[in-house]
């Protein structure tokens, strides 16, 4: 399995953007789907992610409705639209594909076993 996911990408405070994570080898919708970000000097962070099959979608708080996750079957590819960016949203976006379906253990890093390159997304004031 192998997820190529959009390129670097920069906004000013409050803008828009959108990341996209490509899949190929497998079908998203038969995986699980999480999107992590990680900033300089910190632990990589779980922010939405989707269930596989019923594509039922999920927020950490401080992403929770200015970020949403969604996936086009067709072209077997999952997006994450975030707006009203700050500052604080810089870091590097991955994505990820993994088997899990409890929410507790689709947070986590090791619930996945496939990830994308990263992509920076860089939000400044």
């Amino acid at each position: 399995v192998q997820l190529q996911a959009s390129g670097e990408a920069w906004c000013r405070l409050g803008g828009s953007l959108r990341l996209s994570c490509a899949a190929s080898g497998s079908t998203l919708r038969y995986t699980t789907i999480g999107w992590f970000r990680q900033a300089p000097g910190k632990e990589r962070e779980w922010i939405s992610g989707m269930r596989r099959n019923d594509g039922r979608p999920y927020y950490t708080e401080s992403v929770k409705g200015r970020f949403t996750i969604s996936r086009d079957t067709a072209k077997n590819t999952v997006y994450l639209q975030m707006n009203s960016l700050k500052p604080e949203d810089t870091a590097v976006y991955y994505c990820a594909s993994g088997d899990r379906t409890i929410l507790s253990t689709m947070t986590m890093v090791r619930g996945y076993h496939y990830w994308g390159q990263g992509t920076l997304v860089t939000v400044s004031s």
